[in-house]
């Protein structure tokens, strides 16, 4: 079964391509999409054909920054009936955990895990998609969302105090997009795509806090349907894209994490029809074609960002996943998506 999100992921998308100049009808019809599908917010559209649209139209524009523009025009409202829940909490902790509980209303492939340490915070967003897909313009697109929503809970002042991103860096003219509309402190060829903020930023108030307001819109919420808090399989993929690169990604250490057996911790995720190997799997494909996407990171580099010990170990998972070598994957210029 297809993967589907919100047409409002798409949003921005036409007005950018016409600021362009270009004609988005064509790149639409590959992904079987039309200005009319993509214009219903809440009409559900395939995962897959969005990523694939924002990474080929950014690639025929000759724009790097397509992802980021879009997410300049963004309103929280995009992110549709849980915007005025999350906007009206008390704290930014309080709006993050309000994001997490209705993310399968907003965008279900969305990923995000926060950790805490020395004095800073790392929002952190991943991609679980059910078949690996290039996504850097979608991952942008996804930061720049981020940044703005933290700006509509702290104020248009706030700013992180630096973004990672796997990508390698972008010619001169882009960087300085990146600089305006993420932070003028960028890291590139990261592990991972990050805000990093300060952890006394969690627990500012909030300059639109009202527990009136906050109350009244679940109360909405829970009018068309109770969002319930993160499923099981949620919380495992996130735990899962948060401890590869240490090789912790394991059902055991996962379990730990949320005080339960493994066998309890199997039998919910069968319940939710998911598997402990299958989302593990899905995430190193994801994570496999984001970083050799990337030509800075050595191959060497990825496997050990991927939580394989050796080189050798991770050659033959890839060759076996993809069928080639990374090594031979990577020069021959092909899409790892497949």
């Amino acid at each position: 079964m297809a993967q589907l999100i919100r047409a409002a992921s798409l949003s921005g998308y036409l007005d950018c391509m016409s600021a362009l100049g270009i004609d988005p009808g064509a790149l639409l019809r590959e992904q079987a999409l039309d200005r009319q599908t993509i214009a219903i917010a809440d009409r559900p559209i395939p995962a897959q054909a969005a990523v694939r649209l924002l990474e080929r139209s950014a690639a025929v524009a000759g724009c790097p920054t397509l992802g980021l523009r879009m997410a300049e025009g963004r309103l929280l409202a995009n992110l549709g009936s849980a915007s005025l829940l999350i906007v009206h909490q008390p704290t930014l902790r309080h709006a993050l955990a309000a994001l997490g509980e209705f993310r399968s209303r907003i965008n279900s492939t969305l990923v995000l895990t926060l950790s805490e340490e020395a004095g800073d915070a790392i929002l952190r967003e991943d991609l679980a998609l059910a078949a690996p897909e290039p996504a850097r313009q979608s991952i942008e697109l996804a930061l720049g969302v981020m940044v703005r929503l933290c700006r509509a809970v702290l104020g248009e002042s706030w700013a992180p105090r630096l973004v990672c991103l796997t990508a390698p860096a972008p010619a001169a003219a882009d960087l300085a997009v990146y600089r305006r509309l993420l932070c003028p402190q960028m890291q590139f060829d990261a592990e991972f795509n990050a805000l990093v903020i300060a952890a006394a930023d969690l627990d500012r108030p909030g300059v639109l806090a009202d527990a009136g307001m906050a109350q009244h819109a679940r109360e909405l919420l829970d009018a068309v349907g109770k969002g319930a808090a993160r499923s099981i399989r949620e919380q495992v993929e996130g735990l899962i894209f948060l401890h590869l690169p240490a090789g912790r990604a394991t059902i055991q250490s996962c379990a730990a994490v949320l005080g339960l057996t493994v066998r309890t911790l199997q039998r919910r995720l069968e319940e939710e029809g998911a598997a402990f190997t299958t989302l593990l799997e899905r995430a190193r494909k994801q994570l496999a074609t984001q970083y050799l996407a990337n030509p800075r990171l050595r191959i060497t580099d990825v496997a050990a960002m991927l939580g394989y010990g050796s080189i050798g170990a991770f050659s033959r998972w890839h060759a076996a996943t993809f069928g080639e070598t990374a090594s031979k994957l990577r020069k021959s210029g092909k899409d790892w998506s497949g």
